[in-house]
């Protein structure tokens, strides 16, 4: 055999099949265990983040204060406790006023801004369900001061009436530690439902129109 063919056999035996080139460049990676387990741990932390900063549009952590925290307040079936508060009138309001009446009693403050959310809706049911026996009635939370309360309240064409809150009461209702919170009280007094940050106009009515339907004056009795 001469020289040359020697030379041509080397080179042949050296060089690798074209087609196996191309299956080696385009071979998936391996999707081991490890791959998997890491691939479910961001997901988990996905979901886990969404999940707060959805829940973080729905109540507002009023921070710290001085008061009790006593596990949400009058819990359904129990007499929701008497108040006295000053109207933004100056006229002194008690909650036992409103007995014979469904109440919405909201716990709001101007700077909560899931309360901006419900409030044009508890306007709205005010004008729907009152002619029934409903009173809204809200309880400013916040150290902002009475005409910046009063302002506020008129910018949002509220048609109910609004308290200045204290702490002692927030107490008696269970610290309010987060805001809103709404107690649904019936016409004798009674707690229907206690509920804890936004919730949707649908949910909101259903309450109202459960407070209506109970006690000695409701529609029937």
């Amino acid at each position: 055999m001469s020289d040359s063919m020697h030379e041509q056999l080397k080179q042949s035996e050296g060089q690798v099949p074209p087609e196996d080139t191309q299956s080696a460049e385009t071979a998936p990676p391996a999707y081991g265990p490890h791959a998997r387990r890491n691939a479910a741990v961001i997901i988990i932390v996905v979901v886990a983040v969404a999940a707060m900063l959805i829940g973080g549009q729905y109540l507002v952590h009023r921070g710290e204060r001085s008061g009790a925290v006593t596990a949400g307040g009058p819990k359904p079936g129990a007499t929701a406790p008497d108040f006295a508060l000053q109207s933004l009138n100056g006229n002194t309001v008690h909650l036992a006023d409103f007995r014979g009446k469904a109440v919405l009693l909201n716990f709001w403050a101007t700077w909560c801004e899931p309360c901006k959310l419900e409030m044009p809706w508890f306007v709205e049911l005010e004008k729907q369900y009152g002619p029934q026996g409903l009173q809204v009635v809200g309880v400013a939370m916040d150290d902002s001061g009475k005409d910046t309360v009063a302002k506020f309240a008129k910018d949002m064409g509220v048609n109910y009436p609004v308290l200045l809150g204290k702490e002692s009461v927030g107490d008696e209702y269970g610290g309010l530690e987060y805001l809103p919170t709404s107690f649904y009280i019936d016409r004798d007094g009674k707690v229907v439902a206690r509920v804890f940050g936004l919730r949707s106009r649908s949910d909101i009515e259903d309450w109202v129109k459960e407070a209506l339907s109970h006690g000695s004056n409701a529609a029937g009795n």
